[in-house]
């Protein structure tokens, strides 16, 4: 069971939110906010494995909110709820620690797959979102661990069959995990990703 805040200062939106979890088996809200500190104390009592947070709240924003969480709860998949687009604050959020970002006009399939997708290890972008090449490159990039996997077995060659076998997931979760990743890193393509995987080094055992 995925356990879930919400951090909103417009309850109206928790409110829809909530309602189409109802129906969700694997995930339970089991606090709200609607400002940062009230986020913080949520953390802190409920232990959540997921945080669905605003970035412009009152007396706390979620950028500070996300560092304080990922400074003290680690585990604790962040996803970031907006409705700034801006570069600077997809970097903010995702140096601050957050799993995912996602615009507060999406549609709450694209709130559920956020949800599911971070508490799997995937980072997770609205298809809205472009990421432009400005952005940070190679390791200030945060692939999750498992994309990491993929990029390294990417750089040796394997197929996405071969890269499925090998780690005991599906061919369809390799490729959207490819997707992935050639979206944050701003490739485009296959051989862009495997020339991006064969130039760059990574610390898989960290």
């Amino acid at each position: 069971m995925i356990r879930l805040v919400i951090a909103e200062d417009h309850q109206s939106l928790i409110d829809g939110i909530k309602v189409f979890l109802e129906y969700e088996d694997d995930i339970t809200v089991v606090g709200e906010a609607n400002d940062g500190e009230r986020l913080l104390e949520l953390v802190s009592l409920k232990k959540p494995d997921v945080v669905l947070t605003d970035i412009r709240m009152p007396k706390m924003d979620g950028i500070t909110a996300t560092r304080s969480i990922k400074k003290d709860f680690p585990n604790c998949k962040i996803i970031a709820f907006s409705m700034f687009e801006q570069d600077e604050a997809i970097s903010q959020m995702q140096e601050a620690g957050a799993s995912g970002y996602i615009m507060k006009n999406a549609s709450l399939k694209t709130v559920l797959a956020a949800i599911r997708g971070v508490m799997s290890g995937e980072i997770f972008f609205d298809d809205s979102i472009k990421l432009h090449p400005e952005k940070p490159k190679g390791q200030d990039i945060p692939l999750s661990k498992r994309e990491m996997e993929i990029v390294k077995l990417v750089g040796e060659g394997k197929t996405s069959q071969e890269i499925a076998d090998m780690l005991f997931i599906e061919k369809s979760t390799v490729d959207t995990h490819r997707k992935n990743i050639l979206k944050k890193l701003n490739l485009q393509g296959k051989s862009e990703l495997l020339r991006y995987s064969m130039e760059r080094k990574y610390d898989f055992n960290g």
